[in-house]
């Protein structure tokens, strides 16, 4: 029987510190729960650490799409597949801050900036530096997801004022390298370090429906939570179907319950981070997303697209978290 996870708090309380030494087989305990002792579990470490009726809004543009050099066998982007996705060059500063204008106005409080790269040049730094300042302007949250950093551009991005940084390590250890093959998942890690060493803050979380099996899922929410500090944001994604990559020979889309569960953990184990439904939502229903929610899910993508991928609508949004009773954007 695995026991309730004591959770830390910032007001003095007598609880459990967060910790960084899961092993496998407690998360798969964690899993395995009698689903309501599992949804117990998970609300009461949410409760104590987040508003229940509360969700983060953030919205996503890409700045730069296809051309990738990487080989990630599930991404449109990658240049190594025929996927139909035409490579685009770096948008202007002043198209990308009049898209994050229009998200604010439809509420959403965080901006994140993607870029189809293996690693920025400076020359491109410099541009999305540019960017970053201007969004933040806005008085939104700023994040980005350029590829592998060096210290000294995490350092820049950091001046620059950028609040979030992404870079999943998208599946376990033991599946990585059946999905990429031009990054290792150490080189993953070192960006993250990176990242941290800058004062950023890490949003970083994986795909599920690859064809991995519970174990990579589980090993991957281990491989996060055993992280020296873990990551603010957690984005869990779905596979969304693409054409012409190499996982569409793999792929099979995860039992609903089975997405609930790997939340409710991904929650207990990582008491104090946001847990974004993040790619994928628009093959959810409306009871699965609200169980999700109830599992401690509490963030979420708004906007018609997430990059090259279709998102719900901004209606259809509205509309649950209205009927659920949750508030979102501002806290």
């Amino acid at each position: 029987m695995v026991p309730a996870v004591g959770v830390e708090r910032n007001d003095g309380r007598n609880c459990a510190p967060v910790r960084h030494d899961w092993q496998r087989a407690e998360a798969e305990a964690l899993y395995g729960l009698r689903f309501a002792d599992l949804m117990f579990q998970a609300q009461s470490a949410h409760r104590k650490n987040f508003d229940p009726s509360h969700v983060e809004t953030a919205s996503l543009l890409s700045i730069k799409t296809g051309g990738c050099p990487e080989d990630c066998g599930y991404c449109s982007q990658s240049a190594h597949y025929d996927t139909g996705l035409k490579a685009t060059r770096l948008m202007d500063r002043a198209d990308v801050v009049a898209t994050a204008q229009a998200a604010m106005d439809a509420g959403a409080t965080r901006f994140c900036m993607a870029a189809a790269w293996r690693s920025p040049k400076d020359r491109d730094l410099d541009q999305v530096c540019d960017m970053v300042s201007a969004v933040k302007d806005l008085g939104m949250e700023t994040c980005v997801t350029l590829g592998m950093l060096t210290p000294k551009q995490a350092a820049r991005l950091s001046d620059a004022g950028l609040d979030f940084y992404n870079h999943n390590v998208d599946t376990s250890p033991e599946f990585y390298g059946k999905i990429i093959t031009t990054r290792t998942l150490q080189d993953r890690i070192d960006t993250l370090s990176h990242v941290r060493e800058a004062g950023i803050k890490v949003c970083c979380g994986g795909i599920i429906g690859m064809g991995e099996l519970l174990e990579d899922r589980l090993g991957m929410l281990v491989l996060l939570a055993n992280l020296g500090k873990h990551p603010e944001s957690v984005p869990i994604n779905l596979w969304n179907e693409v054409k012409g990559v190499p996982v569409n020979d793999t792929a099979e889309r995860p039992d609903p319950i089975a997405l609930v569960r790997l939340v409710a953990t991904a929650r207990i184990m990582m008491p104090k981070s946001v847990v974004r439904l993040s790619a994928g939502r628009q093959y959810m229903t409306d009871e699965l997303q609200a169980l999700c929610f109830l599992a401690g899910a509490n963030s979420i993508f708004i906007g018609d697209v997430l990059l090259t991928t279709k998102n719900p609508q901004r209606d259809r949004d509205a509309n649950l978290l209205d009927r659920l009773g949750i508030r979102s954007g501002l806290a």
